[in-house]
């Protein structure tokens, strides 16, 4: 039996992470789609101070309905912390559909494969 490396787990997770990453940039949910559970949510605080959210399709919808290409957008995975078969990352993202962003996801290893299963995030004032 072969024992999986923190390196090793760190590259699967980042690959993950890409997907939501690239699906952002390019305005398709389809590509972001497989790097999440089925059951993720997803929460915010909107400009009322109220909290927003919920299954992880209100996500899907905004970056197919809302979101734009933006092939000049910017990201950063500023960090992944791995416990066994737990994550927590956070993605910093400029220039993406006219907005700025740091995420915060939790990931788990289910059968073997990195799944999101939640993320919260925070808009940044526009300039």
């Amino acid at each position: 039996m072969t024992n999986t490396t923190y390196v090793q787990e760190y590259h699967a997770i980042v690959e993950v992470l890409s997907k939501y990453n690239e699906g952002g940039k390019k305005a398709d949910s389809t590509i972001m789609r497989p790097a999440f559970s089925s059951q993720a949510t997803i929460f915010g605080v909107d400009v009322d101070n109220k909290l927003t959210g919920g299954p992880i399709q209100g996500l899907f919808d905004v970056i197919d309905n809302v979101f734009h290409p933006s092939p000049e957008a910017k990201a950063a995975i500023a960090r992944i912390d791995i416990v066994g078969t737990a994550a927590s990352a956070r993605i910093d993202t400029d220039d993406i559909s006219g907005f700025r962003f740091t995420d915060f996801f939790n990931l788990l290893k289910v059968e073997g494969k990195w799944t999101v299963v939640s993320k919260i995030y925070h808009t940044h004032p526009s300039a």
